[in-house]
């Protein structure tokens, strides 16, 4: 089979659905989405459950798969400059001490990348559960499908918008229906990110941001730019004062699926 003629698809794992869609050039052909009840962190298991049925019902063997995973499944942590870490290993483990820091030691291993940066700057890491990753290759193997990426949706969410942000300080807010996610810059390093449990309603997101904002007004006298991305807010986009909103949703079709928002979004 030609690489050129290659099936791909992406898929996203939600934290109450799975979507699947499939690429051709820059458009996506949504196949659907399956919902699950949301029990949780430990939902990932249904979540690729329901995830290798759509694969079974739709993808053929030999296809390229892209797979974007909620912020409900992933952790951020920001990782410090240090100039006593000098190679690949110690920095990982570095990394390492930084999320038991945070979260406590884990009672399961979890894989961690952290973003690319200058010497001097401060890291993002993301990390998602090393067990979920293991099964989601055993089941896209199963499948006899490639896997091409895997990655934290803030991930693939801030590389689409990147480019229409302010240079220097910001806020990224990226707010899903249950966990949102705060990534801050100033003077063009990462300084803050973090994750909290909260809905995406009007309501949350104006106290979650205004919180943020006054923490950062009483710390920094830097104006701050403040950019959010609501995937699910579709038809009810978020009014939110003193906030400029990132959308993916406009397209030629008519699909209103927060999932098949976000599966936009990958590159």
């Amino acid at each position: 089979m030609s690489l050129l003629s290659r099936d791909r698809y992406v898929a996203v794992l939600g934290a109450g659905g799975v979507g699947l869609g499939q690429r051709h050039g820059s458009e996506t052909h949504w196949l659907g989405s399956v919902g699950f009840i949301d029990e949780g962190f430990h939902s990932w298991t249904v979540a690729l459950e329901t995830l290798d049925c759509l694969l079974g019902e739709h993808a053929r063997a030999g296809s390229e798969l892209r797979v974007v995973i909620s912020g409900h499944f992933s952790r951020f942590c920001l990782v410090p400059w240090s100039d006593q870490i000098s190679s690949p290993d110690e920095l990982q483990g570095f990394a390492q001490l930084c999320f038991e820091d945070l979260y406590g030691v884990p009672a399961q291993p979890w894989s961690l990348v952290l973003s690319a940066e200058p010497a001097g700057y401060d890291r993002i890491a993301a990390a998602l559960p090393q067990d979920l990753l293991d099964r989601l290759r055993t089941l896209v193997s199963g499948r006899r499908l490639r896997l091409r990426s895997v990655q934290p949706y803030l991930m693939a969410a801030f590389n689409h918008f990147d480019q229409t942000f302010d240079a220097g300080d910001f806020l990224f807010v990226l707010a899903e229906p249950v966990r949102s996610v705060l990534l801050l810059a100033r003077e063009g390093h990462w300084t803050s990110v973090r994750s909290v449990g909260t809905s995406d309603s009007d309501a949350a997101l104006t106290a979650l941001i205004g919180r943020e904002s006054q923490l950062q007004a009483s710390t920094s006298e830097r104006p701050l730019s403040v950019y959010l991305h609501a995937p699910a807010r579709i038809d009810s986009p978020p009014e939110v004062p003193g906030v400029q909103l990132r959308t993916l949703e406009q397209d030629r079709t008519c699909v209103r699926d927060a999932l098949y928002v976000m599966s936009r979004a990958v590159a």
